[in-house]
């Protein structure tokens, strides 16, 4: 216990809570499930010791009392502010982190593939070895939270056979394949739909591309190799000659109606497709763009060398087509009867051929194709060099000695484990392989199986150890974890090594350059799911007969891009943090562009017309911040229609880091009582009549109103479907009232100070791998304190996050 009365609990506190709180926080009612009436002259736990705080917060923001209730002069609530201050900063030495115990931390599914990949220097496009693994348990949105990340006798069934997986990708083939190629001159059959069109049309001299792939029946939409619908023979880079056109770029049709811009070269994808996991035109689990090309209206060749594992098969795309060929065809015969020639017979197969031979629509045709690989830069690979670092055709010919096992072993252990392998660890991964040879196996074979035990133990699973203290190879380890999501580099373990990384001014250098590499990325991808909850857009798909576009012009990911490139450019010019609640930029390609009603040009004034992303300054402040951008407007949706109090608490955990209470058990999700509720936010206030649900949602809804100007994909709307007009006015609890979008931004510019606390917190818990807790705050205001007194840039809040004593502390 630790008594808070030096000033006088009785005399200070208690008349104030019997005053103001105790009404709504007592015996006869907790609103918000708070109860203030027990709390005595000490702080019993840490139960109370988050009371006191909760109480000190909304008093600060002016939260409570509410303003429909008796309020304390301005000279009485600071009085109080600065007495809990004063309290809180004794008590909450009592539970702080030393007290709770250090937590395991185990790769999750994403930091185990990049660090297979980095450990093996892996080329990982197709290759996902945690494709099997369970899915990690997600607590705070967060996927790195070691209490959470728990391992089961069948996820460690999933790590033997994925490093089974990984190391054969490592070593194999042992010899150099020779090279070959593949030339595909005629024959191009595509699917059964158009095949029987090219048949009359073409008879398949030539492939040819209709559509985008996000239709949802395809036709024309993928170009397979059926002749080479094996794959190639090995894992390797290959070059890829084709000679191809684009036909009917500008042809007769209303842009806005077929979909397509005369003005906009025409672009051919390539991505990979494997026959064994299904049809080779229809979409697949996994089919990354391996190459984007833009084409010229007139035939002639295109080279690209791209990646290919084993069995898979190049497929091409038409990146920027029309969508939905399959009613299109209908449509244009409807729309230009004049164009055409008399239907010989009703349907879709005439319908097909007619607008196919007789029509100008847009097309990619390819008339040769060429495969040549597999093509390697060296040999042995850097792969195999990392499986073997010494003479690679002696491995291969299995003439190895015991020595050489010995110090391989050692040498693979070391950077596995990402400090030096001890004595003991290479003993038990000798007698491992010593075993496995009397078994039976070649000694290289025995050898490879000490390094799927590498890469099965707790050492190289898990990345901090159970200490008093954080080592220099373990600060080591949760720096590159949090900016890499990956192990640490040869100069950072070097830092833990020589002990210098644990100098202050050592470890932001590090900081500051590991920003700088590529590899950061991952935290900047890895840290937006977790934070805007990002790895969810798309699990609930927009309805396609509303949102066309999202599919059409893969807006999903264009979305995901978006933000991406504000965190990232917020990151590398440490711009304000306050450029997350109000910005007057962002960042599109021409779709997105399109999407937000924005025009795309470049200095001379003329419109850009390829698809990839720029910088814009934002005229129309219907943009600009986090809540301004498609993905979060997107992924707070259901893919149908727009909920206020999804989006409300949405903001509530993510932006201002006061998540509210969970509904009462005994409350339905709306009250069914809604006769005579025009709208939503008539539905919404008989809601709130419900004396259980007013205290949370009068926090929740005025958040959700303020979006809805946005529908379920981030586009802009004045109107509902059915033509009422949207009211985004509101009142917070506060009493801070604004009229719209524009204005609630202004509100939420105005708590920059609880924002700031969210993001850090946020960041906080990201890094270390665990939720913070009460005993924390001490440390998280102290980093606000330094941000608000210097820079309150991105870069600077992430530097203060690895110097803080969290961070660098078990």
């Amino acid at each position: 216990m630790h008594a808070v009365s030096d000033e006088g609990f009785d005399a200070v506190l208690r008349p104030f809570l019997e005053t103001y709180c105790i009404r709504c926080h007592g015996e006869t009612a907790q609103k918000g499930e708070r109860r203030f009436d027990r709390f005595s002259g000490e702080v019993r736990g840490e139960t109370d010791l988050i009371a006191f705080q909760e109480v000190l917060d909304q008093l600060d923001l002016h939260e409570m009392p509410p303003q429909d209730a008796p309020q304390p002069a301005v000279d009485e609530r600071g009085r109080i502010v600065q007495w809990l201050k004063k309290q809180l900063a004794v008590s909450h030495g009592q539970f702080s982190r030393e007290q709770q115990g250090t937590v395991l931390r185990r790769l999750n599914a994403r930091e185990y593939e990049n660090t297979v990949r980095d450990l093996l220097q892996l080329e990982m496009t197709m290759f996902h070895p945690s494709a099997t693994f369970p899915r990690d348990q997600i607590t705070g949105h967060l996927d790195n939270v070691g209490s959470e990340l728990a391992m089961s006798g069948y996820l460690l069934q999933k790590y033997l056979s994925a490093a089974e997986d990984v190391i054969d990708r490592a070593a194999l083939p042992l010899q150099q394949p020779s090279v070959q190629t593949w030339k595909f001159t005629d024959d191009f059959r595509q699917q059964p739909e158009v095949d029987q069109v090219h048949r009359r049309s073409n008879e398949f001299r030539f492939m040819t591309l209709y559509e985008v792939t996000g239709a949802d029946k395809h036709e024309g939409a993928y170009g397979p190799i059926h002749a080479f619908a094996s794959g190639v023979p090995c894992n390797g880079k290959y070059e890829i000659r084709l000679r191809a056109e684009a036909v009917n770029r500008q042809h007769p049709y209303d842009p806005d109606f077929y979909g397509t811009d005369p003005n906009e070269p025409l672009r051919l994808g390539i991505v990979p497709g494997d026959r064994t996991v299904g049809q080779l035109h229809k979409p697949q689990p996994v089919e990354p763009l391996l190459a984007d090309i833009q084409l010229d209206d007139e035939l002639r060749w295109y080279s690209v060398v791209v990646p290919l594992d084993a069995g898979y098969t190049p497929r091409f795309t038409y990146r920027n087509g029309p969508i939905d060929m399959r009613n299109m065809y209908a449509k244009v015969l409807r729309k230009y009867p004049e164009m055409f020639p008399e239907l010989k017979s009703r349907g879709i197969v005439e319908a097909r051929y007619t607008a196919i031979v007789h029509g100008r629509l847009p097309q990619i045709r390819i008339h040769e194709i060429e495969i040549r690989g597999p093509l390697y830069e060296e040999w042995p690979t850097a792969s195999q060099r990392r499986i073997w670092s010494g003479d690679w055709d002696a491995f291969a010919a299995d003439r190895l000695s015991e020595s050489d096992i010995r110090a391989e072993l050692s040498r693979f252990a070391g950077m596995a484990f990402r400090r030096p392998a001890t004595a003991e660890e290479v003993d038990r991964l000798m007698r491992l392989v010593v075993s496995r040879y009397q078994s039976g196996r070649s000694l290289r074979d025995a050898y490879c199986d000490g390094l799927k035990a590498v890469l099965c133990s707790p050492e190289f699973l898990y990345i901090d150890t159970a200490a008093e203290q954080l080592t220099a190879e373990a600060l080591a380890s949760r720096l590159s974890y949090f900016l890499w999501s990956s192990m640490p580099d040869a100069e950072l373990l070097q830092a833990a090594q020589d002990g210098s990384l644990t100098r202050t001014d050592v470890l932001q250098q590090h900081t500051e350059r590991m920003l700088a590499d590529p590899r950061s990325d991952s935290f900047v991808d890895g840290f937006l799911n977790s934070w805007l909850t990002l790895r969810d857009l798309g699990t609930s798909p927009p309805d396609r007969s509303t949102f066309v576009d999202y599919y059409h012009y893969d807006l999903g990911s264009a979305m995901r891009e978006e933000t991406r490139r504000f965190f990232r450019h917020l990151l590398d010019h440490d711009l304000s943090i306050g450029n997350f609640l109000d910005s007057d930029f962002t960042f599109v390609n021409r779709s997105l562009a399109r999407h937000y009603g924005l025009e795309l040009s470049d200095a001379s004034g003329n419109a850009l017309t390829d698809e990839s992303f720029h910088k814009v300054v934002l005229k129309n402040h219907q943009r600009g911040g986090l809540l301004g951008q498609a993905s979060v407007q997107t992924v707070t949706a259901n893919g149908i229609d727009t909920s206020p109090v999804v989006r409300g608490v949405w903001i509530l955990e993510n932006i201002l880091g006061t998540p509210p209470s969970p509904p009462p058990a005994d409350v339905e999700p709306l009250d069914p009582d809604i006769r005579g509720a025009r709208s939503i936010r008539e539905q919404l206030e008989k809601h709130r009549n419900v004396a259980a649900c007013f205290e949370c949602h009068r926090s929740i809804d005025p958040l959700g109103f303020a979006l809805e100007n946005f529908d379920a994909i981030g586009g802009w709307r004045e109107k509902y479907p059915r033509s009422e007009r949207i009211d985004s006015s509101g009142e917070l609890p506060n009493g801070q009232k604004f009229q719209g979008f524009q204005d609630f931004r202004k509100v939420l510019l105005r708590q920059q100070a609880l924002f700031r606390r969210a993001l850090t917190t946020k960041l906080l818990s990201y890094a270390t791998g665990r939720e913070m807790t009460i005993g924390d705050r001490p440390e998280i205001d102290a980093i606000n304190g330094q941000m608000a007194e210097g820079s309150d840039g991105l870069r600077n809040l992430v530097v203060q996050i690895v110097l803080s004593k969290p961070f660098r502390s078990p």
